[in-house]
């Protein structure tokens, strides 16, 4: 991990997990030539959904841009693992799809991935901008408020 990245981390608070296997018939990531695809990632903390329920109904805003946060701290350990531990090969973070499980009347999705997507550029920088997709949803695996998953380009 670059020494930039690191310290970013470091002033953040925030110790990347180990990368969480996955829970069906799926790879947690997959590098075709410069990039790398990032499955979905939950809010997992501690090994546990962190936040469930749906916007707008058992969960608001903050709690969901929490989770969203906990989506981000997940990818990037899966970038992580999928890297050789050196965050430093992400030339730019191209796309983040976010979806999050929502009442029928819940319209502030862009909101929550905020979380997100904040994190992600607060981490890597000029790297971390990317175009992004923030979708309701009527239900998550696991009852998660939030699902993230990303693209990247990654140097060789």
């Amino acid at each position: 991990m670059s020494d930039e990245i690191a310290a970013r981390l470091t002033e953040m608070g925030i110790t990347l997990p180990e990368a969480a296997a996955p829970a069906a018939n799926y790879v947690p990531y997959v590098i075709s030539g410069n990039l790398l695809y990032i499955s979905g990632q939950l809010p997992l903390e501690g090994g546990k959904i962190a936040v469930s329920g749906h916007l707008g109904k058992t969960v608001d805003v903050a709690s969901g841009q929490r989770g969203a946060e906990l989506c981000a701290i997940n990818i990037l350990a899966q970038a992580k693992a999928a890297l050789g531990g050196n965050l430093g090969r992400i030339r730019r973070v191209i796309k983040l799809n976010g979806f999050v499980a929502s009442a029928p009347d819940f319209v502030e999705q862009h909101l929550v991935i905020n979380g997100a997507s904040n994190l992600i550029a607060g981490v890597l920088g000029e790297a971390g901008k990317h175009a992004r997709a923030a979708v309701g949803m009527a239900a998550l695996p696991l009852n998660a408020a939030v699902e993230i998953d990303a693209i990247m380009e990654i140097a060789e």
